[in-house]
């Protein structure tokens, strides 16, 4: 059976040494780039290879498309055949628990069009409190794998592509920054704060229960019922596309699926001054 939202860390354990699975690394941090790959050497899930958020999972900057752009479809899907991933492979990723950087990987694997990907859940820090094993030593290279793409364009939008949506009663845009930074009160990563027009706050953390694990899938399936829209017409966004990831995910597993993501997010938005947007006067 392929796990395609979360896998707990038993199930994972029992799958260490399965040739068939995958163990991901992307613990990152947005103010240390390094920090990531440290902690990875330090200690990490026997077998799991890393992925940097910034260089493996992210596309080339322009100065107007983002904080963490679409990589290239075929550079990512080169990337994980590296790591030995083939059409059957089950991917499992993991960050620090209750964090954004694993659905960024679960998210990307299925815009390429590989739904056999999940994220561990909560993270590297549930793993420790299971007692399970970890360790320092790298794991060995693979063979490349022959994981084949079917890209699922329709699951990212563009700015050409929402903009039209902006006001359309029969659409919801859920960001899911901070409160602070969707009120406009604080930015502390991009050029001005304040929030794209007409659109609700769903802080990513909002998913998680308090140990970093998912909330149950009734649980989210009726937070976000609560939106009184079909799940297509929901898109999620953030500040650069990774964060945003976590709704979606929280959606899908609560059996809401086919929402979609604004991948620019606030970051790519804000960087045209001439569209729309809500702030904050400044003060006099």
């Amino acid at each position: 059976m392929p796990y395609t939202t979360i896998v707990d860390a038993s199930t994972l354990n029992d799958h260490l040494d399965d040739p068939t699975w995958l163990i991901i690394d992307v613990r990152h941090s947005l103010a240390d780039f390094g920090l990531g790959r440290k902690l990875y050497e330090q200690a990490h899930i026997p077998g799991a290879f890393f992925a940097d958020m910034e260089r493996d999972l992210a596309g080339l900057k322009s100065g107007t498309n983002g904080r963490h752009p679409l990589p290239d479809p075929q550079g990512f899907a080169a990337f994980l055949r590296a790591l030995g991933t083939n059409n059957e492979t089950q991917i499992v990723a993991y960050d620090a628990g209750g964090d954004m950087f694993a659905a960024r990987l679960w998210f990307l694997s299925r815009w390429i069009g590989h739904d056999r990907v999940a994220i561990l859940d909560g993270g590297f820090s549930a793993w420790q409190s299971a007692g399970f094993s970890t360790t320092s030593e790298l794991p060995h290279q693979r063979m490349n794998g022959d994981l084949s793409i079917a890209l699922q364009s329709d699951t990212a939008l563009d700015t050409a592509q929402l903009t039209p949506l902006i006001g359309d009663s029969a659409y919801a845009i859920l960001d899911a920054r901070a409160p602070e930074r969707f009120a406009g009160d604080v930015e502390p990563l991009d050029p001005c704060a304040g929030h794209i027009p007409g659109a609700r706050n769903r802080v990513f953390k909002e998913n998680f229960t308090s140990d970093g694990r998912m909330k149950s899938p009734q649980e989210l399936r009726a937070e976000y019922e609560t939106i009184g829209l079909p799940a297509d017409h929901i898109v999620h966004q953030c500040g650069s596309g990774v964060s945003a990831a976590v709704n979606m995910l929280a959606m899908e597993l609560a059996g809401l699926p086919g929402s979609r993501l604004y991948a620019g997010g606030w970051s790519e938005w804000c960087a045209d001054p001439t569209r729309p947007m809500v702030t904050k006067p400044k003060p006099a």
